[in-house]
């Protein structure tokens, strides 16, 4: 079959099987994998050579770990490695030896052949796990967190276990490049990831457009992973380390919005290459062995997470929560399982069980949370945690920071109040990252930036954009998606402003209005009239004016409406300033 049919195929099945699954909340991975039975070998055999498409695929996982290590700043690390370490920690050691125990004295695996299973079901699915948590409204809150740090270190431990399970390969003539050749490029990539990296992505931000800005997230993801992969290591492990070089910077969410579509795509099309791989005909001839094994994996995972959440004092029915959604089996073991396969260190068949044991448990997993919340009446149980706002998440949002957006930002600093900063801008960045706000390179009119920026925390948004165009566009945009958030616009001219007030704008105001009354003050002054003469000419224009605006608005008139407006107002205003100095006569 030819490419473009084969890419109508994968795209037909995702659009089908995908949403049909996430309705009934069973999720999109489980989604792919059946997408991929179906249209695989096993059964209507539309692709013939799931292998090959696999390995292609494999760039999904790629990147998933460089969004991953994005994920993962110094400063979160270290304020969750407690929790990280121990409950993690343990929860990944203890069923990896259970797991790996049964391998070897019940199944008699040889050593690593067991550590390798082992590891690869020991690791839940975090894609699968956090939909979950989302759904029940139970992330944020500490049972929540307790949970999430049990999968933040199962994606740390990615790198090690595949660098183990590669260790385990059988000496063959071909050993790769000299050890000394793997530590100089991991150096080289540190290096280059800490002090190049930010200066490059600066330049592109300053002179090249929002495709060039794609082009280069790609290609730093690429580089080092082939870079890795050259001198012998993982091309995961390149993509993770880059990740971590560029989870302070300031164009940390820009990359991660611009890698998003291809990670999502190209880890969708692995899992249904898993899934084309996935061989039924184990299933069929051992059906007791991997139903029955899938049931074991879920209860031996819940069951361990269940006792170091109630370890750490979590309460029984959190505790339940949270490691029914953990128990499934993770993406991560068929990429375990692939590598084992490629250096020969499982047989084809016996990672074929362990891939369908893998997919059966994440089958298994959304039903019994379910049927959980349904008999215990869970649904409500985060209520108390509704109210509790994440202290970290600023409340104001300052979209363009030129200088008209720096005078409020200097106002809320004096007072201590957090703001987060939103620029395409590359310098203004850097500038306002000095003071320690919190800042996001990139086009906020973009509705995934938006919500990466935290705007589902913020009360304010300041809308500081240079550009009227963008200015209408971002406040719409924040209108429709979160429509009780306060919105205060800056307005080019008095056509804009009407404009912005059609659209329901809480406030605007006009940038050159304020100043421009301002300046008249001073000429008035300057002239002859006294402070208070001035002061009165003045602010009985700006009343004129407002309610000749409010007029335009309320009449939502158009441009001849508005000449024809602007010229009774004119005259009304002669007359007023007429009126009023004959009162002072």
């Amino acid at each position: 079959m030819s490419l473009l049919g084969s890419v109508a195929i994968f795209l037909g099945a995702t659009l089908i099987a995908v949403p049909l699954f996430k309705k009934l909340k069973l999720g999109s991975i489980l989604g792919y994998l059946i997408a991929g039975i179906i249209i695989g070998p096993s059964a209507l055999n539309f692709i013939d050579d799931p292998y090959t498409i696999l390995h292609f695929a494999e760039l999904g996982v790629v990147l998933l770990l460089f969004v991953i290590g994005l994920e993962l700043e110094p400063k979160t690390l270290w304020r969750m490695r407690n929790q990280i370490m121990f409950s993690g920690g343990s929860q990944l050691l203890i069923s990896a030896f259970i797991i790996g125990a049964l391998c070897y004295f019940v199944f008699a695996l040889t050593l690593s052949m067991s550590i390798t299973i082992g590891l690869a079901l020991a690791l839940s699915s975090t894609a699968f796990a956090i939909q979950l948590m989302n759904e029940q409204r139970i992330l944020k809150t500490p049972p929540g967190q307790q949970g999430f740090s049990i999968l933040l270190m199962q994606d740390v431990a990615v790198i090690p276990i595949l660098l183990l399970v590669a260790s385990f390969a059988p000496v063959n003539g071909d050993a790769g490049p000299p050890w000394y050749i793997s530590v100089l490029v991991v150096v080289s990539v540190l290096v280059i990831g800490r002090f190049l990296i930010n200066p490059f992505l600066r330049v592109v931000a300053r002179y090249g457009s929002s495709e060039v800005m794609t082009a280069a997230a790609l290609f730093i993801v690429l580089v080092t992973a082939l870079a890795m992969s050259s001198s012998g290591l993982s091309m995961g492990m390149g993509a993770f380390i880059a990740g971590i070089l560029l989870s302070e910077s300031s164009f940390k969410h820009q990359l991660e919005t611009e890698i998003e579509p291809f990670k999502g795509l190209l880890l969708g099309l692995f899992f249904i290459a898993i899934g084309m791989n996935l061989d039924l005909s184990l299933l069929i001839a051992q059906p007791m062995f991997i139903i029955g094994m899938s049931m074991l994996l879920v209860f031996v995972k819940a069951l361990i997470i269940y006792a170091i959440l109630r370890l750490n004092k979590q309460s029984n029915t959190d505790s339940t929560r949270i490691a029914l959604m953990l128990s499934q089996g993770g993406e991560f073991a068929f990429v375990v399982m692939t590598l084992a396969v490629g250096n020969a260190v499982l047989e084809a068949q016996v990672a074929g069980q362990v891939n369908l044991i893998v997919g059966l448990s994440m089958a298994l997993t959304s039903p019994v949370v379910i049927i959980y919340s349904l008999f215990f009446n869970t649904k409500n149980c985060p209520a108390v945690y509704d109210n509790q706002r994440d202290s970290d998440e600023p409340q104001v949002i300052i979209a363009g920071f030129g200088r008209f957006g720096q005078i409020t930002a200097r106002v809320l600093a004096a007072n201590g109040i957090a703001f987060t900063a939103m620029d395409k801008d590359a310098e203004h960045i850097e500038f306002v990252k000095r003071f320690g706000n919190r800042v996001f390179y990139g086009d906020a009119t973009r509705l995934d930036l938006l919500k990466k920026s935290g705007i589902q925390e913020a009360r304010v948004v300041l809308i500081a954009i240079n550009d009227p165009a963008e200015i209408t566009k971002l406040a719409l945009l924040i209108k429709e998606e979160f429509p009780a958030i306060k919105i205060i616009a800056r307005a080019r001219d008095r056509m804009h402003a009407t404009e912005l007030a059609k659209l329901g704008i809480d406030s605007f105001v006009r940038e050159m209005f304020d100043a421009g009354l301002t300046a008249c003050r001073e000429v008035l002054h300057a002239y002859g009239y006294t402070q208070g003469q001035s002061e009165n000419m003045v602010d009985i224009f700006a009343k004129h004016d407002r309610k000749m605006l409010d007029k335009v608005i309320a009449e939502n008139l158009e441009f001849e409406g508005l000449v024809k407006t602007a010229e009774q107002g004119r005259q009304e205003l002669e007359q007023i300033f007429k009126a009023d100095r004959e009162d002072v006569r």
